[in-house]
């Protein structure tokens, strides 16, 4: 809707409101489907609203002017009322305006559902009714609804199954079976406003498919459509998107209306809308193949493309024990497999299924918190934990802790037995040792993405909560693979030398690994926490002297314990927390949404500039190519992509001949904005290193998932083009 038409609609109810008004023109009923249900089924509701001849309520978009009819539900214990499934509207000009709206009789059904456990009983179902009806004038309406339900065990009573509830169920969308649609964004016409093709198939004639879209939040999708040309048995819209805030839509939600005399078949669509690129886009990315509509997208590509991301997790968590993030994790577990290779077979099985039980419990937990995540409405993205300060803080703490317990400093007593590198070398980690371990490799893994990996959470995100925790069960799968495989062929460990001294030494060289990853997770916090950074130094520095207290006076020394441990948690508690708490402020970082290298450049370096998509859009009109590179702080492979591979020599060279733009998408504290562009991409993560053409016309060119070479980055720029600056026009 309008600004202007809301603020139109909201002043025809202030006026309803401060003078009641009658509302003689519509009359509203709530129906039932059944008299009668037993706990834990669903009944359908229906609100029936009759309009005297000449005059019309609202859809749940109602176009550029009017409001849509609302319900607030007031229902016993035990039962909840669904959102309105909205019968397909007529679309209207009325002078320069277009609405969808409703005349005569329609019903607005509800599904109502009764708890397994709701009071039996007979019950009083109500609403409070609110619309606008229009004429040659419009006025708010107003109207309470009441109906009675019985609540018990007895068989459900019909209630409403005759001529009105046929006719409601036959003006509501069908099912999206017979049609494909995809949806292409074109060239921006101006800053608030542009326009995307919407094409397919669909069975009729079509020259009569119109698109009514939903409601929307930061732009409205305008309701005039034009008809397009198209091949034999397809049809083609052009559809005009006005932004007012944010950045432009990543999808486009709507119903697909098949015109037929007087009838009107409907279709309801979700659909990415994507640049064009078929060629560039990969496997379940948008930009592909029609996508059959209803289906929302990628996320209804079938049971061969879930079996093919199902496969792409998979392989994707393997590849993660190669990447650097997980390399310290590794070296443990080299260390362990020594340690358990001359035990017996039962228990090295047992422990390798442990280890990966904490994987995959761990891989489950991210993929719960995603789905919390978009049930509150809110962006997921991978990796998005690391955007929250306090816990890089905690993690940094924790790697501190197990560097210290590597290096000896303290023991960790786990299941009865010795972790450490002075516990007794015939001794196991442990269960809960194993456990520790898988959900640590997970941790540390969450930074890197690897090939296969990106693509299969980009598609998951888009999922259903079942289908996302399918994605993630496998990539856990796939990283606990290795070493589960491995315990359970114990004549392949009999190969590994034999436990002696020189594993101590072998301990402490492996804590130097886990210390590097402390300082890289230190090395994130500034952009948090500014210039209070220090005071974080100093609690882990406290944090060591506390082990160190405790490993020394408490598990080594022989008088005076209880005082030692006092003194430890004295330092923990009462210097630690004090740096923390007053120090560093830690539940109090800076407000701003912006990393490390947005809008800067290293000396020598490339001159990055903040990505936004009208960046992208003026340097292309301008005859430039344009290099982005979406990354985070955090994100491991994303820093040693722009250090090996891109702001290199070589590369800067070319992008200086080619006179190339160079945009930076900062994820590190995960603004809304990057993550839609990422799954307007296929990808829940960074990085992503997208080339554009000159040509806006032309698609971008995807980088491959995972660690880039210079000459994968020379090549995608060559093929782009472009004017030397000399020829080009100024960049923005």
């Amino acid at each position: 809707m309008r600004r202007s038409s809301l603020g139109f609609s909201l002043f025809l109810l202030w006026i309803g409101a401060v003078f009641p008004l009658q509302a003689a023109h519509t009359a509203a009923t709530l129906l039932l489907a059944a008299d009668h249900a037993r706990p834990g089924t669903t009944v359908m509701a229906g609100v029936r609203l009759t309009m005297e001849p000449g005059w019309h309520t609202y859809w749940r978009n109602p176009g550029t002017t009017g409001m849509q009819t609302e319900m607030d539900w007031h229902l016993p214990k035990g039962v909840t009322a669904g959102p309105i499934r909205w019968p397909v509207p007529e679309k209207q000009a009325e002078g320069q305006e277009i609405v969808y709206d409703y005349s005569g009789t329609i019903t607005l059904l509800v599904p109502l559902t009764i708890a397994a456990d709701a009071p039996t009983g007979t019950v009083e179902l109500s609403a409070k009714l609110s619309w606008l009806e229009c004429n040659t004038s419009c006025v708010p309406g107003k109207q309470d609804v009441r109906a009675q339900l019985t609540i018990g065990a007895t068989e459900a009573t019909a209630a409403g199954t005759g001529p009105e509830w046929a006719a409601a169920e036959a003006r509501q969308p069908a099912a999206g079976t017979n049609v494909t649609a995809r949806a292409t964004w074109e060239k921006a016409k101006a800053e608030d406003s542009r326009t995307f093709l919407l094409e397919g198939t669909f069975a009729g004639d079509p020259k009569t498919v119109d698109f009514f879209p939903f409601e929307a939040k930061g732009h409205t999708v305008e309701p005039k459509t034009e008809v397009l040309a198209a091949e034999a048995g397809r049809f083609r819209l052009r559809v005009t998107v006005t932004k007012f805030s944010g950045e432009w839509p990543a999808s486009v939600a709507g119903l697909l209306v098949q015109k037929a005399g007087a009838e009107a078949g409907a279709v309801e669509v979700r659909l990415p809308i994507t640049d064009g690129t078929a060629a560039s886009a990969p496997p379940g990315a948008p930009g592909r193949s029609p996508t059959p509509a209803g289906a929302g997208g990628p996320a209804a590509a079938g049971p061969n493309s879930l079996a093919a991301m199902l496969l792409y997790a998979f392989l994707g968590g393997l590849i993660l024990n190669l990447m650097p993030c997980v390399l310290p994790v590794i070296a443990l577990k080299i260390l362990g497999f020594v340690n358990h290779a001359h035990a017996q077979p039962g228990a090295v099985r047992r422990l390798g299924l442990i280890y990966g039980a904490g994987v995959v419990v761990s891989f489950l937990a991210l993929a719960g918190m995603v789905i919390g995540v978009k049930a509150a409405g809110h962006q997921a993205g991978w990796g998005m934990q690391f955007g929250s300060p306090m816990f890089i803080v905690l993690l940094t703490a924790l790697v501190t802790l197990v560097a210290l317990n590597l290096f000896g400093v303290f023991e960790v007593h786990l299941s009865g037995r010795l972790m450490g590198a002075a516990g007794d070398l015939g001794a196991r980690d442990g269960a809960a040792g194993a456990f520790f371990n898988g959900v640590l490799a997970t941790v540390l893994a969450t930074p890197c993405t690897a090939p296969f990996l990106g693509i299969a959470l980009g598609f998951a995100f888009g999922q259903s909560a079942a289908i996302i925790l399918l994605i993630f069960l496998a990539a856990g799968v796939g990283l606990a693979a290795p070493y589960v495989v491995l315990s359970w062929n114990p004549a392949w460990l009999k190969l590994l030398p034999k436990p002696g001294l020189w594993m101590v030494r072998f301990k402490v060289l492996l804590g130097f690994p886990m210390l590097m990853t402390a300082f890289w997770l230190l090395e994130l916090t500034p952009v948090h926490y500014g210039t209070r950074v220090v005071w974080l130094g100093i609690f882990l520095v406290l944090l060591a002297l506390a082990a160190w207290m405790y490993g020394e006076f408490v598990q080594r020394g022989e008088s005076h314990q209880g005082m030692a441990r006092l003194m430890a948690l004295m330092v923990l508690v009462g210097g630690g927390g004090l740096a923390l708490e007053k120090g560093l402020h830690w539940r109090e970082p800076l407000t701003d949404n912006a990393g490390a290298r947005a809008g800067k450049s290293a000396p020598g370096g490339i001159a990055w500039t903040p990505w936004s998509a009208e960046a992208v859009a003026q340097a292309r009109a301008a005859g430039h190519p344009v290099l982005v590179d979406f990354t985070a702080d955090w994100c491991f492979t994303c820093q040693v992509n722009l250090h090996s591979s891109i702001d290199v020599p070589s590369v800067r060279e070319k992008l200086r001949t080619l006179g190339v733009v160079a945009l930076v998408g900062d994820y590190t504290k995960f603004p809304d904005n990057i993550t839609t562009e990422l799954q307007r991409f296929g990808r829940a993560g960074v990085p992503l290193v997208l080339v554009y053409p000159a040509d806006a016309a032309q698609p971008a060119t995807v980088l491959p998932d995972g660690l880039l070479t210079p000459g994968v980055v020379l090549q995608a720029l060559t093929q782009a083009g472009g004017n030397p600056p000399a020829q080009a026009k100024a960049a923005p």
